[in-house]
């Protein structure tokens, strides 16, 4: 495993099971790398699968948003965190997924100077209050969601990503995890 991807010496399983090694070696031939939140998790493979039978379902499953929607809920979740380790490789796959570097710096700085159209706006303003105060959800921001064109399972997926990331970017902070150094020349 690489030196300082995170403050805790939990060395990876070795030699990794067979399905694993699988889906790093396919992590390096499509990303160039295997993004570190993985080999953070492969000291544990079953907390390393769940980890990515969760990430796969919400961010590469059917959904009604599309993957770079997906990505820009991570990225705003992840500013109002201040978790380094998302903003990087998230705000890379924002960049990459709408071809604008731009638009990836503005997700990460402050969505709202970002000039998205009013369905994006909508879904990330409902992300936000959800990451800064979950208990203050009430029917009202559903029913913004619903006019700016968001299905009722739109809705649980857009929590169920903010919740994911909400989890994540704890996990990152508590453990110091670096984001690869890959991310930061992407999608310029």
């Amino acid at each position: 495993m690489p030196k300082n991807i995170m403050a805790l010496d939990l060395p990876q399983v070795e030699p990794l099971p067979e399905s694993t090694q699988k889906y790093f070696d396919i992590c390096q031939e499509k990303l160039g790398m295997v993004p570190n939140v993985l080999r953070s998790y492969a000291f544990d493979i079953d907390k390393l699968n769940a980890f990515t039978a969760m990430y796969n379902d919400l961010m590469l499953g059917d959904s009604g948003l599309s993957k770079l929607e997906r990505e820009m809920i991570a990225v705003v979740v992840s500013s109002v965190n201040k978790c380094w380790y998302c903003l990087v490789a998230h705000g890379a796959a924002v960049r990459q997924l709408s071809g604008d570097p731009k638009l990836g710096e503005a997700m990460v700085m402050n969505f709202r100077a970002a000039g998205l159209d009013a369905r994006q706006h909508a879904m990330l303003t409902f992300a936000e209050k959800l990451t800064e105060a979950p208990a203050k959800i009430e029917e009202a921001d559903r029913a913004a969601l619903r006019d700016a064109g968001f299905s009722d399972r739109d809705i649980f997926d857009i929590a169920s990503v903010a919740g994911f990331y909400n989890m994540s970017n704890r996990v990152a902070a508590a453990t110091d995890m670096q984001p690869n150094d890959e991310y930061h020349g992407q999608a310029r």
